[in-house]
């Protein structure tokens, strides 16, 4: 696709902020928000490809041929409301009240998306090239998403260099915070298969609770680490039990928990699910029954290593808000763990303390400055690396 030659013009970030929450694209819904965003993209001089996998809607946009490529990366989907009547100003209205815009996804994240558009709006020309990487499954389980879009994107050889995604990572005040990595994520289903019975004649039953009891008190046990070079230390967390017995006088046939490992570097997936698999087979011996775990690994631990390209992020943030950030690593995680795969990845965005809430919102003036930092930040950019 031929794209026509960018101009300079003014977006309103708070505008187009507005227009893509008016878009109730909860998580799959895309409700009419990538085309929102792709009409604005193509008045800009980006040539915009749609790629759809299975009933989610993804956008891959670039302005340039040349590197280095920079790339900002999104989402346009968000958690669903909650209670509707409960919230100040309707969540899909975008109101302003007493200059706060309300909303789902003010924060989370469409008011970062409107402010990169509105910062690459004042830059029409720069020595590389520009892309958007915007998917409608950040939300969700994340299946057919940015994970696939990159898959898509290496097999096809397209370079990205660098990558900054708008997640609001920002803890109390905009710019006191960005995010250079993100700790791993792996969920276990642990089902423990025994053979129901009476209580009074347990020799004719096999209990699963007590073998079910015995995996999560060894999985409790162990000290994952003690932290790792710039990260917090892993931390495994049981998140349910359930037996489903509503007898007091049965033995139950099986019971289920499952757990969830956030893990640093210092730890992969695979090793970890091999282990929560060899807790069970061990706990399993001489019990009549079975004991397994459905493990899935959601992203691998990463870190985007301090140097030039943190600069460039640590004096545009700096630039527009007059604090330097601090490098983290903490919080959960983000489409930043598949984008890994293609290229270094930094995330930057809007205070998040009312994201997924009830009356969700941001200071207009916020959007604002995002906005500005973003542009220093592309300015920047180029700078360095071109």
């Amino acid at each position: 696709m031929t794209s026509p030659a960018p101009v300079s013009v003014s977006i309103d970030p708070v505008e187009l902020a507005q227009a893509l929450i008016r878009r109730p694209s909860v998580t799959p819904a895309d409700a009419g928000a990538m085309e929102t965003l792709q009409r604005q993209l193509e008045a800009l001089g980006f040539a915009c490809r749609r790629m759809k996998f299975g009933e989610i809607e993804n956008l891959y946009a670039r302005r340039g041929t040349a590197r280095p490529n920079l790339c900002f990366a999104g989402h346009t989907d968000v958690v669903p409301v909650g209670d509707d009547a409960a919230w100040t100003a309707g969540p899909f209205e975008a109101e302003i009240k007493d200059g706060v815009l309300f909303g789902r996804g003010a924060v989370d994240m469409k008011s970062a998306i409107a402010a990169f558009v509105a910062a690459v709006a004042k830059i029409p020309e720069h020595a590389g090239s520009i892309s958007f990487l915007i998917t409608g499954d950040e939300e969700g389980v994340a299946e057919d998403g940015t994970v696939k879009v990159v898959e898509a994107l290496a097999a096809e050889g397209e370079i990205i260099d660098h990558c900054i995604v708008g997640e609001p990572t920002s803890a109390n005040l905009l710019g006191d915070m960005v995010k250079i990595g993100r700790r791993g994520s792996i969920n276990a289903w642990i089902t423990v298969e025994g053979r129901q019975g009476h209580v009074a004649y347990p020799h004719r039953a096999a209990n699963p609770v007590p073998v079910l009891v015995d995996i999560l008190s060894a999985l409790k046990a162990r000290v994952l680490d003690e932290g790792y070079t710039g990260f917090q230390p892993s931390n495994l967390e049981i998140t349910t039990i359930d037996v489903g017995n509503t007898a007091t006088n049965v033995i139950p046939a099986s019971a289920k928990a499952r757990v969830n490992i956030r893990f640093n570097p210092a730890h992969k997936g695979k090793d970890l699910a091999a282990w929560i698999e060899g807790e069970c087979a061990k706990a399993a011996e001489g019990f009549d029954g079975t004991a397994s775990a459905l493990c899935k690994i959601s992203g691998e631990a990463f870190l985007t290593e301090p140097g030039d390209f943190t600069d460039v992020i640590v004096a545009a943030v700096t630039d527009a808000t007059g604090r330097a950030p601090e490098l983290s690593t903490t919080g959960g995680t983000s489409d930043a763990r598949f984008i890994r795969a293609l290229c270094p990845v930094v995330e930057f965005g809007l205070v998040g303390s009312t994201m997924h809430q009830v009356d969700e919102r941001v200071p207009v003036e916020e959007v604002r400055q995002l906005a500005d930092a973003y542009q220093a930040l592309i300015s920047r950019y180029f700078a360095a690396f071109a």
